[in-house]
């Protein structure tokens, strides 16, 4: 449509309790107009904090945000298990809680580093065909491969029986429902996950972010393009190529760079042409740098 906006961003916004991922991408998609809007990284309703949605063209960049680390607080109640491992869950076992806080930081220890980690039934993976909530819905459970994930940080920095706040570092792919229940069964009261806010995916923030209410207002008197980050912030981590004019329209078609100095095998890059636009990201092949993702003027 003629109307549309032509946008190549991002949105970071602090996603509040209550409505699932997909329900804010849908809203920012009819509030902006925008035909392209996806998210990079999924929260359940009831977690709160970074949600970050890409817009227009900048749907292809997702992966590169979805792979970066997390940071979470996360609310552990002991003594009540849920199916779910969370809040939103039915209560399945409910155990009297005598725990002390050097207990509890102990545990902890396990679940530093390294581990696998067993993904709980009310998840998106699929199995068959079916995603395991749908299957866990019907009543079935199935076992589950254990996955592997890093817990680079995991700290207790509240104790309030029987209540556990936590701050974790982790790698994308963490199931913390799993962690709150894993760590209720390592001291044997049970616990679920009371409530959970992402603080950071990757370097998007959540003091950086815009509240949800702020955006639904600017959407509705159309300023909501004040919100939008450049696309290139996305791949900020990835060391940056400046290219001259001939090597730009290279890029453009498609065509293979030269690299030097040599990167290594696999190596990424963000690259810009010779206006200093954001152009493509770049995968090194040998000795060659070739385009994995080429970002054309007016794409939307």
């Amino acid at each position: 449509m003629a109307n549309r906006p032509s946008v190549f961003g991002l949105l970071n916004i602090d996603k509040p309790a209550g409505p699932t991922s997909h329900d804010i991408v849908a809203r920012v998609r009819r509030g902006t107009r925008v035909r392209k809007v996806g998210h990079a990284g999924t929260l359940d309703p009831m977690a709160t904090g970074v949600l970050v949605l890409c817009l227009g063209a900048a749907t292809r960049l997702s992966e590169y945000v979805m792979a970066s680390g997390k940071v979470y607080r996360a609310r552990v109640r002991f003594g009540i298990e849920t199916d779910t491992y969370d809040a939103e869950g039915t209560v399945v076992a409910e155990r009297p809680v005598v725990l002390e806080r050097v207990a509890v930081e102990a545990a902890l220890a396990a679940f530093r580093g390294p581990i696998e980690q067993v993904p709980p039934m009310y998840s998106a993976i699929q199995r068959g065909g079916r995603r395991l909530y749908e299957l866990a819905r019907a009543g079935q459970e199935v076992a589950r491969e254990p996955r592997p994930v890093t817990i680079d940080r995991l700290a207790l920095i509240a104790w309030e029986p029987p209540d556990a706040e936590l701050e974790i570092a982790c790698s994308p792919g963490t199931y913390i429902r799993s962690l709150a229940h894993d760590l209720g069964q390592a001291l044997g009261t049970g616990a679920h996950l009371a409530a959970l806010r992402r603080v950071a995916s990757g370097h998007f923030t959540v003091e950086d972010a815009v509240r949800w209410d702020e955006l639904e207002a600017a959407m509705a008197d159309r300023s909501w393009q004040r919100y939008v980050l450049p696309a290139d912030q996305a791949v900020a981590d990835l060391p940056a190529l400046y290219l001259d004019a001939a090597q730009s329209e290279a890029v453009r078609r498609g065509q293979w760079l030269d690299a030097d100095p040599l990167p290594e095998p696999g190596a990424l890059a963000r690259a810009y042409d010779d206006a200093g636009a954001f152009l493509a990201v770049l995968e090194a092949r040998g000795a060659r740098w070739k385009p994995q993702k080429v970002f054309l003027a007016g794409e939307v």
